[in-house]
């Protein structure tokens, strides 16, 4: 029998991944999903500017991408108006988690979250020996007051705080993101994840101050930008923490196509705008379709609407469960009470239609079992 080299560290995790993604339930039912909309992904799809360029730069993929992600580093920091030298460009923010766990992460260290937030960010922070404790939500929010407490209580390395917030797409105003980073202790570093701060109303995100020594702020190409499978994320925070980046990160992580797309998707900021306006419309659509459902949708800063189904996690689950039989893919919180909600994201009419028609059959077979 073989015996493979791993740590005991690895040796006591599961084999697990954070989440099931559809092709893996596609192949399991046997059939293509007819809407997909639980991975927050955005139907509306990338800028032409970003296509064409990502065309164009396929004829040279013979070439590694550049390691130093110059071209792009250096528009992002002109479009945020800082010095590149805050800046460091990843494989989405999944790809940036990961090395900011194995630079920052020690066994044994306690690790903050809130209780069924992002679980990739769990998934990192356990992989590299952290301890992880979590802050219940409060009113389907995250509980920004109660992240401070517990910080200072657990002497935590590293808080997790997304805003606006998956899976619930609930948010805070960017005095209340302030009031969180100046609570917590100095010795802890701040981990906002601001994935979906493009579609969130204005007085979301706090002033950027990338000198900050207690925060990173983490971005992506895959929600606004609609570009989730060419896997750009960006961080921004102090140029130490920026250069110790240089010190684990995946240098040729980015192809030269991905590079391409990402530089001319940040310079069509009309397109972004277009978007914004598609996802506010289909947002109302899906909160009308739940009302139509005699359901509750909670209000959304984010690319998807998370919907009460008025009952608890296995009702929710097993509304779930019809959605996914009728081939239209959608996703739930983990935990309760969160749990009794289903999530579906954004997209096209003829998607939203789709939704419209199935959600009441799914909510009748439920209802029936």
């Amino acid at each position: 029998m073989s015996h493979y080299a791993l740590t005991a560290l690895a040796n006591s995790l599961p084999a697990t991944v954070p989440f099931v993604g559809p092709e893996t339930q596609e192949r399991a039912l046997g059939r293509a999903f007819a809407a997909r909309l639980g991975a927050n992904e955005s139907q509306f799809g990338p800028s032409p500017r970003a296509l064409e360029a990502m065309v164009q730069a396929a004829a040279g993929v013979w070439q590694y991408g550049d390691p130093e992600n110059h071209d792009l580093k250096h528009a992002l920091a002109e479009h945020h108006n800082i010095d590149s030298d805050h800046i460091t460009v990843g494989e989405g923010i999944d790809g940036l988690l990961l090395t900011l766990t194995r630079l920052t992460i020690a066994p044994g260290d306690s690790i903050l979250t809130s209780l069924g937030a992002y679980p990739t960010f769990n998934y990192h922070a356990m992989g590299n020996g952290g301890t992880i404790h979590a802050v219940p939500y409060l009113d389907d929010r995250e509980d920004p007051q109660g992240l401070a407490e517990q910080a200072r209580l657990l002497d935590a390395k590293l808080v997790y705080f997304a805003n606006p917030d998956n899976p619930m797409g609930s948010w805070h105003a960017a005095d209340t993101v302030q009031g969180l980073i100046d609570n917590l202790p100095r010795s802890c570093l701040l981990v906002l994840d601001e994935a979906y701060i493009d579609l969130a109303p204005s007085g979301t995100a706090p002033d950027l101050l990338p000198e900050t020594d207690n925060v990173i702020r983490l971005r992506t190409f895959s929600k606004a930008y609609g570009m989730a499978g060419a896997r750009v994320g960006y961080a921004i925070g102090p140029k130490s923490l920026m250069t110790a980046f240089e010190k684990m990160r995946n240098h040729f992580g980015l192809s030269r196509i991905s590079q391409a797309g990402a530089l001319a998707a940040l310079h069509d900021q009309a397109y972004v705008a277009e978007i914004k306006e598609k996802v506010a419309k289909s947002r109302a659509t899906l909160a009308q379709i739940a009302k139509d459902n005699g359901l509750t949708s909670l209000p959304s800063a984010t690319n998807f609407v998370t919907i009460d189904c008025g009952g608890d996690g296995d009702f929710a689950g097993k509304v779930l469960e019809q959605m996914i039989a009728r081939a239209v893919f959608v996703r739930m919180p983990a935990v309760a009470p969160m749990n009794r909600c289903i999530r579906i994201s954004c997209g096209a009419e003829d998607a939203m239609a789709l939704v419209a028609k199935t959600l009441p059959e799914a909510l009748k077979a439920a209802r029936a079992s």
